[in-house]
């Protein structure tokens, strides 16, 4: 049963396709007449994502590792930092011997430098199951075979916010996850200013897995009842056609600077709400003196915002005063932290809502990240999803996750961190599955000599990606259509029983008899299994869920009932607006988890740590590297429509979105003009770290200055005319900075970067990706 979502559920014929789980939805699938998989959408979800196309073609595409393999300069000189890795051949080898190889290089590296020089890599998204989580299960194996490992914390998409909002308001996951839902939107919001936008291929993705898409029905009722959407972004695609949004086309990286002037044109009008700013929130006055220019002589007008963010004054004056009296929502994508001072948009947006004096109420206030990801928005379950316990990690050494490259060049160097100063450990063997770093991390030139400083790079993967490449061992494993699992979210109420549709590709196997096979050489496989086969563990994952129903008084099918069933509807909570709602009812008796249990509009905690580059107080900082004469666009590398980051990239969805096997970046008709390029052309998109290959597609709809390619295509790395590192496939990460957002963050810094476009005169190299190395 189902507590307080309209939309119904639908009786799923499983006469011949059974319910099944991802990160992009819900859906149907089986075998289909001509004997292929076919996949459908969930018949009760509202807006699908094709996304789950990507699936029937990938199952036995050629980009599929099918044996063990070992590359064989490791396999021939052993152990060791080695400059081949990532060029090397690899040789197969039977799973017995390749597992007695891995097992003894696991103990040498145990005795001789312990589990603090060992790497639990594997942070991304692999399979939305709760078992074969992988992620949980390669911790869960390091913890139990060697005693720990060094860990990574935060995440690439919010690192910068995932610091700075426990200084500010609270945890993330109370400030996105509890807070201004969908349907409060639909039925209150007035304005809704989408600093970054609200696009519908962010918010179609979830881990664990979602069966309703909601957001786009949401915006449209909104809209259609005269809410307004205003979307604050390079780009007017990143809000949906069903908003029916104003657009205020921003220079990349200046939305801080806009707050500010929406601030001071507030705040020198009076029109700020004084009593909330006095009740709810701390270190106003500090704020104040640097908004109206008082601390550095610099008042953030209107005009000064203008100057910074490439609008005309007025529309900054129109905007700030047609917000009084409106029930406002202020939101802040996740893009506009992942570059230089990412923790200043998120600081500011939530003092501009301060300002409007709307948070905690239906509909208005502030909400970091709504859009973002299925979680957003949502109400959560009133019952608890069970997960894979990972175990005790016995190391307490850590990097913020986009800090590998720096830890691999720079062991045993300082850093800051958070007001923290630590050092980066030396680490001689990385253990990686379920994620694809020559995706996400920044600068892969960079990310590749880091790897080669290595004795042993170990990956679990279902394809040849950049990160398989480059590893010494790599062990085929399934894919989740290929494995029993159970599909769950705690802000989706359907959990999925995800039968294994399919036999393992090759010589694929699960990750967990991966590691209970390891374990039983490492001498460790009860502590790793607890006595459990996949099927028992399903069992106990399922049991929290079972006991909290029937503790409710609500049915409570046993597991196989459940199994059989194919899915259960889970109830959920009430949509009571969280921690800020019950924080402006109540301001003594329910603070916020801040120092002063206020909205810190100031913070004296962060102002203690010193950082120039992340003051006390929201502050716009200028980019420190901004476009130049010789790179005068600016690169966007945003989150893909056709697929999940990387995942399933050689899939059929994905592969229907490229021109020629090749990624297609979007560029002004004007700016293309001026460079002698047409719609279709192949082009150079470059700067001083490297180059990447892309057809042109041309939209007006964009800024001037902006160049825009999705990220996630697979890296296929080349020489360039001068000897650079060239993608031929389009992995914009080839020229993205690799630095932290701030000494306080130290974030991703990846959505934004410097390059130059010009047409490729060369004969078109082709396109190899996905083909199997030697």
């Amino acid at each position: 049963m189902r507590i307080g979502l309209a939309h119904k559920m639908k009786t799923v014929d499983r006469s011949r396709l059974t319910p099944h789980s991802a990160h992009w939805g819900v859906f149907l699938a089986g075998e289909g007449e001509d004997g292929n998989l076919k996949v459908l959408p969930h018949p009760s979800d509202p807006d699908p994502n094709p996304l789950i196309h990507n699936f029937p073609d990938a199952l036995a595409h050629r980009a599929r590792v099918v044996q063990p393999m070992v590359r064989q300069g490791w396999l021939e000189q052993g152990p060791g930092p080695d400059a081949r890795r990532g060029r090397d051949r690899f040789i197969p080898m039977e799973w017995d011997a390749v597992l007695d190889l891995l097992a003894k290089e696991l103990k040498r590296v145990q005795e001789t430098v312990g589990p603090a020089g060992v790497f639990g890599g594997s942070y991304g998204w692999s399979s939305a199951g709760r078992f074969h989580h992988a992620q949980s299960q390669v911790h869960r194996f390091l913890n139990t075979a060697i005693g720990g490992y060094v860990r990574s914390i935060n995440t690439y998409s919010a690192g910068a916010a995932e610091v700075i909002l426990p200084h500010i308001a609270g945890r993330v996951d109370q400030v996105a996850r509890r807070n201004v839902t969908w349907e409060q939107i639909a039925e209150h919001s007035e304005v809704v200013l989408a600093f970054g936008g609200l696009a519908l291929k962010n918010s179609r993705v979830a881990s664990g897995g979602v069966s309703l898409h909601l957001e786009r029905n949401s915006m449209k009722e909104a809209a259609a009842r005269g809410c307004r959407f205003v979307g604050i972004s390079p780009q007017r695609s990143d809000m949906p056609e069903e908003a029916r949004s104003e657009w205020f086309c921003v220079t990349p990286g200046s939305d801080t600077a806009l707050m500010l002037g929406l601030s001071h044109t507030l705040v020198s009008a009076g029109l700020h709400d004084q009593a909330f700013l006095a009740s709810h929130c701390d270190g106003w006055l500090d704020f104040e003196k640097y908004l109206m220019g008082r601390t550095d002589g610099e008042p953030k007008t209107a005009k000064w915002a203008a100057e910074r963010c490439g609008i005309a004054e007025h529309m900054i004056v129109d905007l700030a005063r047609s917000l009084i009296g409106k029930r406002v929502l202020v939101t802040i994508a996740h893009s506009l932290q992942r570059s230089e001072h990412g923790e200043q948009p998120v600081w500011m947006g939530l003092v501009l809502a301060a300002i409007l004096g709307q948070i905690g109420l239906p509909g208005g206030g502030y909400s970091y990240a709504l859009g973002t990801l299925a979680h957003y928005g949502r109400r959560n379950n009133a019952v608890p999803v069970g997960a894979l316990n990972q175990g005790r990690n016995g190391i307490g050494d850590f990097i913020p996750v986009a800090r590998i490259s720096d830890m691999l060049l720079h062991p045993n160097e300082p850093f800051e961190y958070n007001g923290q100063h630590l050092r980066y450990p030396d680490i001689r063997l990385a253990y990686w599955a379920g994620g694809n770093p020559f995706h996400h991390h920044q600068d892969l030139t960079r990310l590749a000599e880091a790897f080669r400083r290595l004795d042993t790079f170990i990956v679990h993967e279902i394809g040849w990606t950049g990160t398989a490449r480059h590893a010494d061992i790599v062990l085929p494993c399934t894919m989740t259509l290929e494995r029993d699992d159970i599909g769950a979210a705690q802000t989706d109420p359907l959990m999925v029983a995800m039968r294994r549709l399919r036999r393992p590709n090759g010589q694929a196997k699960d990750d967990y008899d991966i590691f209970c096979e390891l374990s039983r050489r490492m001498g460790t496989y009860e502590a790793f299994s607890e006595g459990r086969d996949t099927l028992g563990w399903l069992k106990h994952i399922y049991e929290p869920t079972r006991q909290a129903l029937e503790e409710k008084g609500l049915p409570a099918p046993t597991f196989e009932e459940f199994w059989e069933a194919g899915e259960l509807l889970l109830p959920q909570a009430a949509d009571d607006g969280g921690m800020f709602r019950a924080f402006r009812d109540e301001p003594k008796d329910k603070p916020l988890p801040t120092p002063s249990g206020r909205i810190q509009i100031s913070s004296p905690v962060v102002a203690g740590f010193g950082y120039d580059d992340c003051p006390g107080h929201p502050t716009w900082i200028a980019p420190r590297r901004p476009p130049t004469q010789s790179f005068p666009l600016w690169l966007v590398a945003n989150q893909p429509a056709s697929r999940l980051h990387s995942q399933l990239d050689f899939g059929g969805h994905s592969q229907s979105t490229k021109v020629d096997g090749r990624e297609v970046c979007s560029l002004h008709p004007t700016t293309a003009a001026e460079r002698g390029i047409s719609a279709g052309d192949l082009v150079r998109v470059f700067n001083a770290r490297g180059a990447f290959l892309a057809v042109a597609r041309l939209c007006s709809d964009m800024h001037l200055d902006v160049v825009q390619i999705a990220t996630g295509a697979w890296l296929d790395l080349r020489r360039d005319l001068d000897g650079g590192a060239l993608c031929v496939h389009g992995n914009p990460n080839i020229l993205t900075f690799d630095a932290g957002t701030s000494r306080l963050g130290q974030g991703c810094t990846g959505q934004l970067c410097v390059v130059q476009v010009e047409r490729y005169e060369q004969a078109a190299p082709q396109v190899r990706a996905y083909e199997p190395p030697q």
